[in-house]
């Protein structure tokens, strides 16, 4: 910790947004905790669901999915580009700074996703990461328009994804349809469809079994590269974006109140609209396997950034007023490694078969109550933590990993 590190205050619109972000993150990852996969899409994946969890379903559609996700991608190259900033700042060479984080963060992710939970993300992090550090000289601007382009590289591959979807159900169901075909369609029914028979009671048995079965299976189904090849894009899309928003003063809470609540009015004026729109056409529909890919998926990737920037801008606003509980969230998202990997370790504890094994026991708005007792253990600790410690846990370790030595961890004494 140097002078420099010392006297540069902390972005408190950072922190705050980061909170928000982390602990959002898993109103949504907790139907993969608690469920098969295929519910996580598709709210008729995994048994009846009651009207309540339809409601919930939809909820979560219009606010949550997603949503949080990519404020979590905003605020990760918001942050990156920080301590770029910083590392220049000292008179340190920012680059071997940089990727140092990004290799000790590779790591935690590996271990994260073999060892922990299967949905990691802080592998795609690393990995882009290191490919968004090309991006860092560019103006505002150029970093929003290099974004629009990677998002529309991902929207058609999800377009491409969506129309194979549709074309392989009608060919399936063709008569004279081949075996391979057949077997193709119900490979993606598996993935995205009501899962039955053998092929639930195999999830069931796995994730209800011990930690080794689980592992196993992790390492086998396990693809990081092909899905960042997938589904990467839009995520590095989002820190280009993330770092737009710090070098224009959005993510530094330096815009006036009035250009906050415009963001506000225009991102959810026409995001919440549209999903609203999308989650009806869907249920519409009945949660078919192509319209699942179409919707979820494919068509919510162009107003996805809206209601992205119209959160952030929202919680800024609400945050400037000030209260215990903003602090409070502030520390969360000081803490946000240490929560991110903290949750996953409670719950999988809580709902795989190596812990209390509650896992496929509770209805998607039962889940509800889980989410509420770890958003408050989140906020109890964090700030307790951060009085006496200048870092979260696992923020330290990251940190002492990366540059190569112990960091000092124990704030100081106050003087007499």
């Amino acid at each position: 910790m140097t002078a420099v590190d010392e006297l540069r205050p902390r972005i408190a619109a950072l922190d705050i947004v980061r909170g928000v972000a982390v602990m959002g993150i898993l109103a949504m990852n907790i139907v993969v905790f608690a469920m098969p996969f295929p519910a996580y899409m598709n709210p008729v994946a995994f048994g009846a669901p009651s009207a309540a969890d339809l409601i919930s379903w939809a909820f979560s559609f219009i606010f949550i999915d997603g949503k949080m996700r990519g404020l979590f991608s905003f605020l990760f190259g918001a942050s990156m580009l920080l301590v770029i900033e910083n590392a220049t700042a000292r008179g340190e060479s920012a680059g071997p700074v940089h990727f140092r984080r990004m290799l000790w963060l590779l790591a935690f992710g590996l271990v994260h996703l073999y060892l922990i939970w299967s949905g990691d993300i802080l592998t795609s992090y690393a990995l882009l990461g290191m490919i968004a550090w090309f991006f860092r000289n560019l103006s505002p601007r150029a970093l929003i328009g290099s974004g629009i382009v990677i998002l529309i590289v991902q929207l058609l591959i999800l377009v491409s994804l969506a129309a194979g979807a549709f074309y392989l159900q009608a060919a399936a169901m063709a008569p004279g349809a081949t075996a391979e075909l057949v077997a193709e369609w119900q490979g993606l029914e598996r993935q995205f469809g009501v899962l039955t028979g053998q092929h639930l009671a195999k999830d069931l048995a796995i994730h209800r079994g011990g930690y080794s079965l689980i592992v196993a299976h992790r390492l086998d189904e396990s693809a990081p590269v092909k899905s960042l090849l997938m589904f990467g894009w839009e995520t590095l899309a989002y820190f280009l974006f993330g770092m737009a928003a710090l070098k224009n003063g959005f993510l530094r809470g330096s815009w006036s109140p009035a250009a906050y609540r415009r963001a506000a009015m225009i991102g959810f004026g026409i995001g919440i609209p549209a999903y609203g729109l999308l989650a009806w056409i869907l249920a519409r529909d009945g949660f078919s396997v192509p319209m699942v890919i179409a919707i979820t998926m494919t068509s919510t990737v162009p107003f996805r950034p809206l209601m992205v920037i119209a959160t952030a801008a929202l919680i800024i606003i609400l945050a400037r007023q000030g209260s215990a509980l903003v602090e409070r969230i502030a520390a969360v998202g000081r803490a946000a490694f240490s929560n991110y990997l903290g949750t996953s370790l409670l719950m999988t504890i809580f709902f795989y078969g190596y812990g209390l094994g509650f896992y496929g026991t509770m209805g998607r708005a039962e889940l509800w109550l889980v989410v509420v007792a770890m958003w408050a253990l989140m906020l109890l600790w964090s700030t307790p933590w951060l009085e006496r410690y200048r870092y979260g846990p696992l923020e330290w370790l990251w940190r002492t990993l990366a540059r190569g030595g112990a960091q000092p961890m124990r704030r100081p004494l106050p003087a007499a």
